[in-house]
């Protein structure tokens, strides 16, 4: 048994001696550089000095969209699977048809709290 899982062993231990070699590494070339100094620290920016006003900040709502977008994109990506198994899966019972209309209603109440909500609402 531990044969099998000789692989995924030794991929972790690689993986874990290649991480902490590059910190080692990147801290010790990184020391022997020059010193720090406080023009070395300032921001850059093609070689200009950074002035202006920061970028403004984005509304709640963009976000809010974002991850209600993000949410029912999932919801179709779950759905792809079912509906190319479908057709064999029913032969089976109908287990599979009340499994996913639950994970719909689930979705679909938050879709409507959403909407009373005014998530959706773009002329606020």
């Amino acid at each position: 048994m531990i044969r099998e899982y000789l692989p995924v062993l030794l991929q972790i231990i690689v993986a874990i001696g290649f991480a902490v070699s590059a910190l080692i590494v990147s801290a010790l070339l990184g020391k022997s550089g020059a010193k720090r100094t406080p023009a070395k620290d300032t921001a850059y920016e093609c070689g200009m000095i950074p002035q202006g006003e920061p970028q403004p900040r984005f509304s709640v709502k963009f976000y809010l969209v974002a991850m209600l977008f993000i949410l029912f994109d999932l919801e179709i990506v779950f759905m792809y699977p079912w509906a190319v198994v479908y057709k064999e899966a029913i032969a089976h019972g109908s287990m599979i048809f009340w499994s996913m209309l639950s994970f719909i209603s689930i979705l679909m109440v938050g879709y409507i709290y959403a909407l009373k909500k005014g998530a959706l609402d773009f002329r606020r």
